[in-house]
């Protein structure tokens, strides 16, 4: 519970200042006070005022100035007829587009970035709900995703609704093995894994074995994808392998048990002779590698196992130590479905492709590849 509170308290804070810019407490131009003075106010890190601070700019209240300090954006929560506010939010998505183009960026690099920020802005969110939501119900033509984190099927999820609308893939976010398991058991139609195993040193198809034994199931490769350290900016503590988070000042933030990260994790601090015990945070664990880089960002962990999309989404540095391959997992009935080919089709799309490279981290080597079994 004190973890849940220190995780959510920057939610908090914009909140606190949220409420303040809409009750005229705080006016269009006033100044924020600096992110220390904040910090020993709310008796936390600057790190999660400054995380605060970050997110009240996303929503367009508040807006950083040279040498001024953080002010009350001039049109913050102005009135206005629904149809001017939506005119508004275009006329942002308009100057953002151009912003990212004239910094050399691509249009697909742009559009990959907002998908990041709308996944980071869900993952924060999540943090602030006392309560799961409901369970998405399965539409006429959807398809159920039930498996590992990772921000390439954040964006998959995007292109499949722009080329297909009829067909939705709804996402839950239950670890490598806890997606094969809601496979073999009827609750997903998707599965997304990036188990590895250690006896034959290969990914995916062991585990697809022995969870599904004798089914016919269909591995359609999503891509190879870079796996390490993601750390504060600077590298502080210098973090280079997995022996260094045992030294006395790291204290690390996990994945849950069944994720693939955290099988990978455990296999090799058993390899090393490390017990976990000898590792500050070890037992903390987030759901997606967003969350893990949002709990580096916060200063509430030094180092975390992840993506490296994931540290990129922050801003934070990345010591790769592992390539891992990402398949996503249906059985032979699903991959024969209209639903299942307008998938497959989306994954070997250029665009697709495209999304990956903007992502940073991500190898298309086995993009759209099909391995069958049983």
């Amino acid at each position: 519970m004190a973890q849940e509170k220190t995780a959510s308290l920057f939610l908090e804070i914009a909140e606190s200042i949220r409420q303040r810019i809409a009750t005229g407490e705080l006016k269009p131009g006033d100044r924020l006070p600096p992110v220390r003075a904040l910090a020993r106010e709310w008796h936390c890190t600057p790190g999660t005022v400054a995380r605060a601070y970050a997110l009240l700019a996303r929503d367009g209240l508040v807006a950083a100035h040279g040498g001024g300090g953080t002010r009350v954006a001039p049109d913050a929560l102005q009135p206005g007829p629904a149809g001017l506010r939506w005119a508004a939010l275009v006329n942002l998505a308009d100057r953002y587009l151009l912003q990212a183009l004239g910094s050399g960026h691509s249009a697909a690099e742009a559009q990959s970035a907002l998908g990041v920020a709308a996944a980071r802005w869900v993952e924060l969110r999540a943090h602030a709900e006392a309560q799961s939501p409901e369970p998405a119900r399965a539409a006429a033509r959807a398809l159920r995703f039930a498996g590992s984190h990772d921000l390439a099927v954040e964006s998959l999820v995007n292109l499949l609704a722009e080329r297909a609308p009829k067909v939705t893939l709804t996402t839950e976010y239950v670890g490598s093995l806890g997606g094969l398991i809601a496979l073999a058991q009827g609750r997903a139609d998707v599965a997304g894994t990036h188990l590895w195993d250690a006896e034959s040193d290969t990914y995916n198809l062991p585990f697809v074995q022995r969870v599904l034994p004798g089914r016919r199931v269909v591995l359609l490769g999503l891509a190879y994808r870079s796996m390490g350290l993601i750390v504060p900016r600077g590298n502080p503590q210098h973090l280079r392998e997995l022996s260094d988070l045992a030294k006395p000042r790291v204290r690390l933030v996990n994945r849950q048990p069944g994720s693939g990260t955290r099988v990978w994790l455990d296999e090799q601090l058993r390899r090393l002779g490390i017990r976990a015990e000898r590792i500050k945070g070890y037992e903390r664990a987030e759901s997606t590698h967003l969350a893990v880089a949002g709990a580096v960002a916060a200063g509430e962990a030094t180092a975390g196992l992840g993506i490296q999309a994931a540290a990129a989404a922050y801003g934070l540095d990345f010591q790769p130590l592992a390539r891992e391959c990402y398949d996503l997992v249906l059985t032979a009935e699903t991959w024969r479905t209209a639903a299942a080919r307008a998938l497959a089709a989306a994954v070997r799309s250029p665009r697709f492709r495209e999304a990956l490279a903007a992502l940073g981290g991500y190898d298309p080597e086995i993009t759209g590849q099909v391995v069958r079994a049983g």
